[in-house]
């Protein structure tokens, strides 16, 4: 069990939580979600005791372990892989370490003797003669092979870092899991994985994700961070968000009579629970929200930017033609031979193995990069806007938001005075003085929310969307995939955001070396398809 008991934290005037008391069950999962700076990393550094509250106190039952995701990916530089995960086990190293010195004493004495006698013990309890097999095989399920296992953590690659830290978590079966943004670097096979082993899990899990598939896949509750206090809710990160803006709807409808609220929200919390039927954790989730009291569901008070593309003109027939597109960076191959058309209607999401192919594809397609060979002809009724990964080229001056998007205004807008510019700053959430914030100090949000203004300013009829929810809320990341699958023009979009590739694209391209796969197909369906699998596997075979 784990709980806080009236946990209160300020920095200066400014309250994040204010006498805060909960209670964490073992085989629950909680999504700790909010806004952006509400401090739900603090709250679970809170938990962990690196913070210490200024009231208040964390309370976890007596013998039991707590593990705690760690983002310091140079702690470990000077151990081996295998030895980063075991010290997952604080407990079982300390034993291992001391029991090895005791072995490799020269003058062995009887005191060491009865001290090593006891050292067994405890380590034959706590399963270390079983703890390199284990941490090994855990590896091998995250996709870190076992010729890697004996190399020191710094002379591996940095996107394998980040799974054996996730492997050190997992270690030994912790009563108590901590987990600040799991799946940040992780590809969509080892995510999986994740997800089952999570919604496996019979003990305590909180974990602060940005990726809505993921919270859906493995969260039993939901902790909300909010006004200075922290609301848990049953049901996963999809049934608080709907639920909270059923709500939102009915308390602005005051004609409305509360006996015809109340039915239509027992008829949501119904339909919710049979599609938990579902989940991995099925039987629990149905059970926990046909228990849900009425009076559990509020109205969110988050506030969700108004991203609304609308296109100035119609698509011709003629939109996008790619033919025999290469191109390669010091001497590596990122992709070759791509040829493609894009149809009236296409939504294309594109996926490969390699992200850096794919955001040099998208640079070629946008006219930033120029390919090694083959050509992009882009139709004359076309109008496009780019939201690239990488946006620190658009924000070197320190010029003010407002004139930063006055610099984006098309040449047939002739009144864009600050009332209009306003107007679609105020979309993205920038109100009142923020406007006249300096364009180069902001934060990575703040750049892509200023980046979507100016993509809403051109009125494009095609849009293309590289990593469109890096450095996002989750209220900006629903706000945006909700506009994308309205939009009625064309979209090539790649994201590390599950539900955002599932919801909005109708055709997958998945960018090899050697070609392309391409598929008028749903993701989920694209991933698990046997017949892709096998094209996949000849491509990368050649």
């Amino acid at each position: 069990m784990l709980s806080t008991r009236n946990i209160t934290l300020a920095y200066g005037k400014r309250v994040l939580f204010e006498e805060v008391s909960l209670n964490f069950t073992p085989g629950n999962c909680y999504g700790v979600i909010g806004a952006n700076g509400a401090g739900k990393s603090t709250f679970l550094k809170i938990l962990s005791g690196e913070i210490d509250a200024i009231k208040g106190q964390v309370e976890i039952g007596p013998g039991e372990r707590m593990a705690v995701l760690r983002q310091n990916h140079f702690e470990f530089d000077d151990f081996t892989v295998l030895d980063t995960v075991m010290q997952g086990h604080s407990t079982l190293w300390t034993v291992m370490k001391e029991r090895e010195a005791i072995y490799s004493k020269a003058d062995f004495s009887e005191a060491d003797g009865l001290r090593v006698g006891e050292l067994e013990a405890e380590f034959g309890e706590m399963g270390g003669y079983e703890a390199e097999s284990d941490a090994a095989a855990l590896l091998q399920d995250l996709g870190v092979q076992e010729d890697l296992h004996f190399m020191l953590m710094k002379d591996i690659p940095s996107n394998l870092k980040v799974r054996v830290l996730l492997a050190q978590v997992l270690f030994g079966n912790p009563d108590i899991l901590l987990l600040d943004e799991p799946t940040n670097g992780l590809d969509i096979d080892t995510i999986s994985w994740l997800e089952n082993f999570l919604a496996d899990y019979m003990n305590t899990v909180l974990v602060v994700s940005h990726d809505r598939h993921f919270l859906d896949a493995v969260c039993t509750h939901i902790a909300n961070v909010d006004r200075q206090k922290i609301k848990i809710t049953t049901g996963n990160y999809s049934f608080w968000y709907e639920s909270s803006q059923l709500a939102s709807r009915q308390l602005a409808d005051k004609n409305k009579k509360n006996e015809e609220k109340r039915a239509q929200l027992m008829e949501f919390i119904s339909r919710f629970s049979a599609n938990a039927s579902k989940s991995k954790q099925a039987t629990a989730r149905k059970k926990a929200l046909e228990k849900l009291s009425i009076e559990e569901i509020e109205p969110s008070t988050r506030k969700y930017p108004g991203i609304i593309f609308q296109p100035l003109r119609e698509a011709g027939d003629q939109m996008l033609h790619v033919e025999g597109l290469s191109k390669s960076i010091d001497g590596r191959l990122l992709f070759s031979n791509i040829n493609f058309t894009v149809n009236k209607g296409d939504k294309i999401a594109l996926y490969s193995k390699d992200p850096l192919a794919v955001s040099y594809l998208f640079e070629v397609l946008a006219g930033k990069e120029k390919p090694d060979t083959g050509k992009v002809e882009w139709g004359t009724t076309i109008t496009w806007s780019y939201l690239p990964v990488e946006n620190n080229e658009y924000f070197k001056e320190p010029v003010s938001l407002i004139d930063w998007l006055r610099e984006y205004v098309p040449s047939y807008v002739t009144d864009a005075d600050e009332a209009y510019l306003r107007g679609f700053l105020g979309k993205m959430l920038f109100s009142g003085e923020d406007i006249y914030k300096k364009s180069n100090v902001l934060s990575g949000g703040e750049k892509v929310r200023c980046m979507v203004s100016k993509m809403m300013i051109q009125n494009p009829n095609f849009l293309l969307l590289d990593q469109p929810t890096n450095h996002l809320d989750l209220e900006s990341i629903q706000a945006f995939n909700e506009s994308v699958m309205n939009f009625p023009g064309n979209v090539i979009l790649s994201s590390h955001d599950h539900t955002f590739m599932q919801t909005v694209a109708n055709r997958i391209i998945e960018i090899t070396p050697k070609g392309i796969i391409d598929r008028m197909t749903e993701f989920d369906e694209f991933i698990t398809n046997k017949a892709v699998m096998e094209q996949r596997e000849k491509l990368y075979a050649q």
